[in-house]
């Protein structure tokens, strides 16, 4: 079982707006699409049923997608205002000598946030998580080349 991810209402609220219309009106679209380009003859040649197979199988990885999230998904209550570092707190911080504000959340979850999102799993989350005002740490990148990231500011996201 994958650990739970830290959303907004907002992006669960989007979320399952996403799982409900690709289940409700998606699914039931693309097998219109199905059977009609069956009726058509030769499958092996007929473009469009081979598109609409296509569609109907990424529609289907998306709706697992939205489903796995949504199944392990915790809609966060604002964290405290403690100045720490966790999932829900939107983080200013100077990243190789650039400013950047960011929320620390779910990035595959969906919906327009207005604001950058990072994933706590990811490698400056990591790093990040636990950290306050004023600290500086410093991760890994992918490219073995080491970030230096120093924290301004740590606050609460309002949606």
């Amino acid at each position: 079982m994958s650990e739970a991810k830290w959303l907004t209402q907002a992006q669960y609220d989007a979320i399952k707006n996403e799982l409900q219309d690709r289940v409700e009106r998606r699914r039931p679209e693309i097998a219109r699409l199905i059977e009609a380009a069956r009726q058509e003859g030769d499958l092996k040649e007929n473009g469009g049923y081979q598109a609409a197979r296509e569609e109907q199988s990424m529609n289907e990885t998306r709706i697992i997608q939205l489903e796995e999230i949504l199944k392990n998904s915790e809609v966060g209550e604002t964290p405290a205002d403690d100045g720490v570092v966790e999932p829900g707190m939107v983080v200013t911080a100077k990243i190789m000598g650039k400013e950047e504000k960011f929320l620390l959340g779910s990035r595959n979850a969906g919906g327009d946030l207005g604001i950058t999102v990072y994933s706590p799993e990811a490698p400056l989350g990591k790093a990040l998580l636990g950290a306050s005002r004023g600290d500086t740490v410093s991760y890994e990148a992918p490219n073995g080349k080491e970030i230096v990231v120093e924290i301004l500011e740590v606050i609460p996201y309002q949606a």
